[in-house]
């Protein structure tokens, strides 16, 4: 099929599936590895469009099908000429299929084959979603990137539910094929799924690449296993995915996920994470989580994070950033989330830079003991 997505393989690490490619889409190219920072509401909570581009370069955020479906509504954004003129945002956008906030967020769902009755988290009404009314609604929205509506089982499931739930998505996501009406302006993902069992993610991954999608989501991890369990499974179902599309890892912001996501061959990720701990008084830095609100930073005139040039870390220290998290000054949230993205996309460019230069596992390994010192997580090993 001829996608409007397309990606470009530009190297691949000798030692690992780390690899080094860029997408192209309709409102730009996007060098990968990359970071993509969740904007939710059509919004990235707390930052403005230009300062996603001026601030973090962020080439492609990330908006939230089952939210913008409840409020302001889909064709509400369509009305207004889709999402990129709604939000007055240029670059590209992906939009999940809901799939994972009805089964999260939605009170009294009852799933069939048709789809998901649910209940709004918001007033209670009763809705649905079916992979046609999801893919409807992405067209709504006009976003470049969509994906195929699906079912996150959760942690743990036992292997016949498993099954059934994985058989259903894949007929899901040749349902949602079927109805996407604008194959030419917006590329649409199949996700794997399959929980913990390595056979029904071979599967499910052989049945999406029979369907030749624009590229493939790996979904159904990082909700609650073991972190060695989760790279495990990923490294094995990376390997039933074409190279010549883009791969994506649905929901991992840590920085141990997204390297060892690179790790085992993955193009794209993203997470509320940066932006959720920013609120919370918490940065990300070369040495580890800061959590700025505490006492002992009081009187510290440092930056966050000495390494970092980001517009935060030039012009603010950590004391003055605390006092603006305890009075609860919007600013504190602000500046906390601006570095915090810096950092996650920042990070990828220089992963992005180390396969160049063929060093990816010394920057891994590096990076592993300035950011965890003597307490690194668990890590893939490199046959």
């Amino acid at each position: 099929m001829d996608w409007p997505i397309k990606y470009e393989l530009i190297k691949k690490d000798a030692k690992t599936g780390a690899r080094r490619g860029r997408i192209y889409t309709p409102h730009g190219v996007i060098e990968t590895p990359v970071f993509m920072p969740v904007g939710t509401q059509a919004t990235v909570k707390a930052m403005t469009p230009d300062e996603l581009k001026e601030m973090i370069d962020a080439k492609i955020i990330l908006g939230n099908t089952y939210h913008l479906f409840l409020r302001p509504g889909d064709e509400l954004i369509r009305d207004a000429g889709g999402l990129h003129k709604f939000m007055n945002w240029d670059r590209a956008i992906l939009t999940d299929s809901g799939g994972f906030q009805v089964f999260s967020l939605a009170k009294l769902r009852d799933i069939s084959e048709e789809g998901v009755k649910f209940k709004s988290h918001l007033d209670g009404s009763e809705l649905f979603i079916s992979p046609e009314k999801s893919i409807s609604i992405q067209n709504n929205l006009g976003s470049d990137i969509m994906m195929s509506f699906d079912e996150c089982c959760p942690y743990p499931s036992d292997y016949e539910y498993t099954r059934k739930s994985m058989e259903r998505t894949t007929r899901w996501a040749k349902r949602g094929l079927d109805a996407h009406a604008k194959k030419d302006t917006q590329g649409l993902f199949g996700i794997v799924q399959g929980g913990m069992y390595k056979d029904l993610r071979e599967k499910s991954a052989k049945d999406l690449v029979a369907m030749d999608f624009a590229g493939y989501s790996v979904g159904g991890l990082s909700v609650g296993e073991p972190a060695d369990l989760m790279y495990d499974i990923l490294g094995h179902t990376t390997k039933f995915l074409p190279e010549d599309k883009p791969r994506y890892l649905m929901g991992v912001g840590s920085p141990d996920y997204l390297i060892e996501a690179v790790l085992n061959g993955i193009d794209m990720c993203d997470c509320v994470l940066p932006t959720r701990i920013a609120r919370n008084g918490t940065a990300m830095t070369h040495h580890g989580k800061v959590v700025v609100r505490n006492a002992t930073y009081e009187r510290d005139f440092t930056p966050l994070d000495p390494e970092c040039d980001c517009y935060t870390c030039k012009n603010y220290t950590r004391a003055y950033i605390r006092h603006l998290i305890k009075a609860g000054e919007i600013l504190g949230a602000r500046l906390l989330t601006i570095h915090n993205l810096y950092f996650l996309v920042n990070l990828m460019k220089n992963v992005r830079e180390s396969i160049d230069n063929d060093q990816f596992l010394e920057f891994r390994e590096k990076f592993y003991k300035d950011y965890y010192g003597d307490n690194p997580p668990t890590m893939t090993k490199c046959n």
